[in-house]
């Protein structure tokens, strides 16, 4: 979601405040805005003494293309020192930005985005006119994402959820945590309720359902606004590429889901009682993307995830829930995009935001049941690798192709989430809807955090030297050593971004490190054995997890108390 107002370039004013927003002095009759033949969004995201970060979203308002430059010019000393989903280059104060050669395509309505950093001194002034083609552009007159906002749309929802509201607390996992030693410190921050098998709607072992969950939040809420974050996750066939979180739902059982699951959750949000609460719903964590790198042909491939690309029972199911929940008019449906690690290469990226867009559109689903999507799920990937960017080279060789990047295009969940939300604006999601950051355990802190670059004997002494990601390898999911706490929950923290999140309740095991028996339909992975020596979805890499874990959900109290001593910012 995240909209910004943004002003029609060529017929505007355009002023940059210190913080690099745009301020717009609005004509009183924007006649003619339909024929316009393309739009540019242009975004400063960050902005320091010395430099800026923008990000640029182009709409393409004619006849469909196989290829496409966008060019402007800086009144000032600008000057782009890199780029990603374009090829940038400069003369003087003229940019040109031209396509790759996985994002040429650009349909008549459809939109692609590019960012890039750049040095300036002095006064850092918004490009004035923009061409696609050689055609003179303007700008959207106000649904291109920035950073969240709290303004509605027709359908009576906000813009963004979190936006000007309290987040749940869930008192069980509060209670968990505040019996920790030092666990107070966080104990009253917000995180996600995992609904993940059908008896957890009323509440299983003893733990509390989901009507105790909005009571609670209803109690929570006062006079203010608040969220309430639920994981709705019991696809058929799910995690098709693991077993620590198999479910209980075979591959077949589809209509089992839709009646037994998901229409008895539905039921519930659409209560007249939980009418002021935002409900935001994140759905059916590691479904769509296993589609999409673990079938077929591939090394990673798995028989589960080929049956389940199959049957299209992920497709369906994810589409039902959509449609389903997202019928209620204080539901917020967030879809799950894997991690930069995970679909950040060239392979995965547009080809997931495509499987996407067809699941979004199945079982009666559209578009305008999908808020936003949500990246790095109960995962460990940096928020922002500051040590190196994937444009830098050592002794000629790229970032790229050290080890530990292995020709992914993006190095950090940040950049990713920017650059995949525009991805999926291209393929035909809203330009509004906005990404959740899970930041759970992705800070990296204590005193193995790097203060500075590697040493750059090598490419890859250069990478692993700085970088913030301790794992062994970026495949590695299950109860990571040396993990952290990350940034704490909250709004609107970037461009393109509603909310970092607690997605994933700190504390809660991954998997168990050896087999158990157990009645929630929970497998054995060897992922989240510390002696298991990989497999190729981790390029056959030690699988770096804790020992001793229990089953997937449960407390982990080694886990949590490492955390907290590596959080990132410290506590």
């Amino acid at each position: 979601m995240s909209r910004t107002k943004t002003a029609l370039l060529g017929a505007l004013v355009l002023l940059a405040s210190a913080s690099g927003t745009a301020v717009a002095a609005v004509p009183a009759d924007p006649a003619g805005i339909a024929a316009i033949p393309c739009t540019v969004d242009y975004k400063v995201q960050n902005q320091w003494d010395t430099g800026f970060t923008a990000a640029v979203t182009v709409t393409n308002n004619s006849a469909a293309k196989t290829s496409w430059a966008v060019k402007w010019a800086y009144a000032g000393n600008q000057k782009v020192t890199s780029g990603w989903n374009a090829k940038i280059s400069q003369s003087a104060a003229a940019v040109t930005a031209a396509n790759e050669t996985y994002n040429g395509t650009l349909a008549t309505g459809g939109s692609v985005g590019f960012g890039f950093n750049a040095s300036y001194s002095g006064t850092n002034a918004l490009p004035t006119s923009f061409t696609l083609d050689g055609v003179t552009c303007n700008v959207d007159d106000g649904s291109g994402g920035g950073g969240g906002g709290g303004g509605s749309d027709p359908s009576g929802k906000v813009d963004n959820p979190y936006a000007g509201a309290k987040v749940y607390v869930n008192p069980e996992w509060s209670a968990k945590a505040a019996a920790e030693t030092g666990g107070s410190r966080i104990s009253n921050q917000p995180t996600g309720v995992w609904l993940d098998r059908i008896a957890a709607i009323n509440g299983a072992g003893g733990g509390m359902g989901l009507r105790a969950h909005l009571d609670a939040a209803l109690a929570q809420k006062g006079s203010g606004e608040e969220v309430v974050q639920l994981v709705v996750y019991d696809l058929p066939g799910r995690d098709c590429a693991a077993l620590a979180s198999n479910g209980e739902l075979g591959p077949t059982e589809i209509d089992k889901y839709k009646t037994q699951f998901i229409d008895p959750i539905a039921a519930i949000l659409a209560d007249s009682k939980y009418a002021s609460l935002r409900i935001v719903t994140t759905l059916e964590i590691d479904s769509l993307p296993n589609l999409v790198t673990n079938t077929g042909s591939r090394a990673t491939a798995t028989p589960q995830c080929d049956t389940m690309l199959a049957n299209g029972n992920y497709v369906k199911g994810v589409g039902y829930a959509l449609a389903k929940l997202g019928a209620i008019p204080n539901v917020y449906n967030y879809l799950d995009a894997g991690h930069h690690g995970w679909i950040g290469w060239d392979d995965n990226f547009g080809a997931s935001a495509t499987l996407f867009k067809q699941a979004a559109t199945s079982e009666g689903a559209t578009v305008d049941d999908v808020a936003g999507f949500i990246t790095n799920t109960a995962n460990y990937s940096a928020l922002k690798e500051n040590n190196f960017t994937i444009n830098d080279s050592v002794n000629g060789t790229s970032v790229r192709q050290s080890k530990w990047v292995d020709w992914n295009r993006y190095v950090d969940e940040l950049s990713f989430a920017q650059a995949f939300r525009n991805q999926l604006v291209s393929v035909g999601f809203n330009s509004g809807i906005g990404m959740l950051i899970d930041t759970s355990r992705n800070g990296w802190g204590g005193a193995a955090r790097p203060t500075g670059p590697g040493a750059t004997t090598s490419v890859d002494t250069y990478v692993d030297g700085g970088r913030y990601d301790r794992r062994i390898h970026v495949g590695n999911w299950c109860n990571q050593a040396g993990a952290g706490l990350g940034e704490r929950p909250q709004a609107s923290p970037a461009t393109g971004i509603d909310a970092y999140v607690w997605m994933k309740p700190p504390g809660e095991s991954d998997g168990s490190s050896s087999a158990i028996a157990n009645d929630e339909g929970k497998g054995f992975d060897r992922m989240c054995d510390p002696t298991y020596t990989g497999n190729p979805r981790n390029n056959n890499n030690m699988s770096g997890a804790l020992p001793n874990a229990p089953l997937s959900g449960h407390w982990f109290s080694a886990q949590f108390q490492q955390l907290m001593t590596n959080a990132y910012p410290p506590l």
